[in-house]
């Protein structure tokens, strides 16, 4: 265990003996954050928790950081998973220098704005030359010069930045292969969509609380709420029920459905119930007397808990839940004029969300769950009635988990028919339909619409 020494003693995790002098406080501020991310960077490679469960456990435990603080901390954390395919590429006869460069760089590559601190990384990292193009614009291209300028390294390709999995299960074409990546390094803005009031009427609420929103060209309902952090308890619109947070790509699946003024849905695998609401408020955009139901099922009791809070908060009614306890449907076969299936998959369409996820998965995340699927997908098939629609979703962007995963349903079925779709952002007519990360800003999706014969 190493020692760094300055005016006022700082825990270590750096495996080298090393003495660092801290003198002025920004100094000492810049090792003692460098000391915590790194903490908690390796307490998420190692157990292979999600990083804002890791992150959101130590601020509970250490209420001393101020609002500062915790955005240093949290936004450093999660920018060094989303350029590890570079930084972990940097190498040094010392550990601790090899650490202060992925730092460094990292913070250049996110533009991020506390400078002080950056520059006291900056020295440490001994780059060895200052002279480097500015990361001044957000292209890709751009910041990839940057960090060649800097590390010396000239083979890096925009592809390091995904593990080389991803493009063995998530083909994308050449042309795609930059804007996906691009997409990838960046983060989404916080999309919410507006229930039981209008549009502009929640865009001027939120205003009036500080909250810059702007209505999406696609969906009347979708809002984007920009980048900055939201304390949602804090605003009248959410506390209310007008507002709740549903990423765009998300609210294409309930688009898809479309469910009936008067029809009765079931939401198979309903989490805490995003699609649940948003089917609830299709159903009562059409007709606010809307005698349509929704039935949700999860196989865990605590998300129920959520949804069942959430539809109070909006002021929903035909809204039940209906927990999986076995392989026996929950509810009864053939009644319902939809079933909504949004699988449990590999997440990796939430990447720009979450980059520590595409450094804690490997390939089975993509491959162990095909069975599952398709077995959640045949059963909850059984509760469509004739005519009725099945609707087949998950947050991936392989097609093994999507498109294969359908095809093998049909397969083993002739009472179902696949229906084409329209693509809500390109316009394409498709016959499944993958939402990639680029073409609105949001996250990746997949949809497929059946119906029974």
């Amino acid at each position: 265990m190493s020692q760094i020494r300055s005016a006022k003693p700082l825990p270590s995790v750096f495996n080298d003996s090393v003495v660092i002098d801290a003198i002025t406080p920004a100094q000492k501020r810049a090792l003692s954050y460098a000391t915590t991310i790194e903490m908690l960077f390796n307490q998420v490679m190692n157990s292979r928790m999600p990083a804002d469960r890791i992150i959101g456990q130590y601020f509970r435990e250490h209420k001393k950081h101020g609002s500062k603080d915790r955005r240093v901390i949290r936004e450093s954390l999660f920018a060094l998973f989303r350029w590890w395919g570079w930084l972990s590429q940097l190498q040094s006869e010392q550990p601790h220098v090899t650490w202060f460069k992925q730092l460094s760089a990292c913070a250049a590559l996110e533009q991020h704005a506390w400078q002080d601190i950056t520059q006291a990384w900056d020295n440490i990292a001994a780059w060895p030359t200052t002279e480097h193009p500015p990361a001044n614009s957000n292209s890709l291209n751009d910041k990839l010069a940057l960090f060649q300028s800097l590390s010396g390294l000239a083979d890096c390709q925009p592809s390091d930045l995904l593990p080389s999995w991803f493009w063995q299960t998530c083909p994308v074409a050449p042309s795609e292969q930059l804007a996906v990546v691009e997409a990838m390094t960046t983060r989404p803005p916080i999309w919410a969509r507006v229930q039981s009031i209008k549009t502009p009427t929640a865009i001027s609420q939120l205003s009036k609380a500080g909250i810059e929103a702007v209505a999406s060209q696609y969906f009347t309902d979708a809002i984007s709420l920009g980048h900055k952090s939201i304390n949602l308890n804090e605003v009248d619109s959410y506390k209310q029920g007008h507002i709740e947070i549903q990423d765009l790509a998300s609210q294409v699946i309930g688009q898809i459905c479309q469910p009936g003024a008067d029809q009765i849905w079931w939401d198979a695998c309903s989490g805490a119930g995003g699609k649940t609401l948003q089917l609830r408020s299709l159903m009562l955009q059409q007709n606010s007397k809307s005698t349509g139901t929704i039935t949700a099922s999860d196989i865990r009791n605590k998300p129920l808990e959520e949804l069942s809070k959430r539809a109070k908060r909006a002021g929903f009614n035909n809204i039940s839940v209906a927990p999986w306890k076995s392989d026996t449907l929950p509810v009864s076969e053939g009644i319902f004029d939809g079933v909504l299936v949004d699988a449990p998959c590999s997440c990796t369409g939430t990447w720009r969300r979450n980059p520590d996820m595409r450094w804690l998965d490997d390939v089975s995340a993509v491959s162990d769950k095909r069975a599952l699927q398709l077995d959640i997908l045949t059963r909850s098939a059984a509760a469509v009635k004739a005519g009725g629609q099945l609707v087949y979703a998950t947050c991936s962007l392989s097609p093994s988990e999507n498109e294969h995963v359908v095809e093998a349903f049909l397969a083993q079925t002739n009472e179902f028919e696949l229906l084409p779709v329209i693509h809500p952002f390109t316009g394409e007519l498709c016959n499944m339909l993958t939402v990639w990360p680029q073409q609105a800003d949001s996250d990746g999706m997949f949809v497929a619409k059946m119906r029974r014969k």
